[in-house]
């Protein structure tokens, strides 16, 4: 329930969004809605600097390295649940059955996956969502939409997003007060990980779209499985913004 309330939520926002770009004139045809998409994004990031940051910080300080790994390749191991549900729709079946043995081996020997046994043993992690598969079937990604609190993303992705959602802990833990900490915890997770490029947005000429031209690189990066066709204004206008700060941390 929780999620179908969350995508009625961003199909509103959506509507609104294309309320509040109605009179302003930007030039990317990706992000019409970019009068929103700023205010959204300012937003956001009130939120992270009051929040979100300070708390990632503080996990990071005091936090033990292994700790911090464990919590990482536990959410890692949740995640390839819809991974292996999207290698199906995708027709990669050898990726099905090695992300189904990184999840069993994980699982079991990696106790809960606290432990990425599976990649000392050879399993590469794969990473598919339902948003690449409708971009493998042919459909286009679409507006750019950054949402309030729930961040980037476009049309496809949050078309795909109630798919991937029946495949994750808000749906296989009924314990609610677990189910938050599990939230939480995920949240504070990403953020810690998300702390090393923070020196890269503060050094960018525009935030904003920074943030955006990373983000539509790397889903068009993950749909095409490493190897996009070849944009040369894209990527020539991302690597402008990002100067030379600019490293593989974006698209891993």
């Amino acid at each position: 329930m929780n999620q179908i309330n969350n995508y009625i939520l961003s199909i509103l926002v959506l509507i609104l969004s294309g309320c509040a770009s109605s009179t302003d004139n930007y030039d990317d045809p990706n992000d019409p809605y970019e009068a929103f998409n700023r205010a959204s994004y300012s937003f956001n990031k009130a939120i992270d600097s009051a929040i979100l940051k300070p708390v990632a910080k503080g996990y990071d300080a005091v936090t033990p390295e292994p700790v911090k790994i464990g919590v990482s390749n536990f959410f890692s191991n949740l995640g390839e649940l819809p991974t292996i549900f999207n290698d199906l729709l995708q027709g990669k079946i050898s990726d099905a059955f090695s992300d189904l043995g990184r999840f069993i081996i994980n699982s079991t020997l990696g106790l809960a996956g606290l432990f990425d046994v599976a990649t000392d043993l050879g399993l590469d992690q794969n990473d598919e969502d339902f948003g690449q598969t409708l971009g493998a079937w042919g459909f286009e990604s679409g507006s750019y939409l950054m949402l309030p609190l729930l961040g980037p993303t476009t049309v496809r992705d949050l078309i795909g997003t109630p798919a991937d959602g029946y495949l994750t802990f808000s749906e296989l833990v009924d314990h609610i007060p677990t189910r938050n900490t599990l939230y939480f915890l995920r949240l504070v997770d990403l953020r810690y990980r998300l702390l090393p490029i923070d020196a890269q947005l503060e050094d960018a000429l525009d935030e904003y779209t920074f943030v955006k031209d990373a983000f539509l690189m790397r889903r068009e990066y993950q749909v095409y499985d490493g190897n996009p066709p070849e944009d040369e204004d894209f990527y020539d206008d991302f690597y402008d913004d990002c100067e030379e700060d600019c490293d593989d941390d974006i698209i891993d």
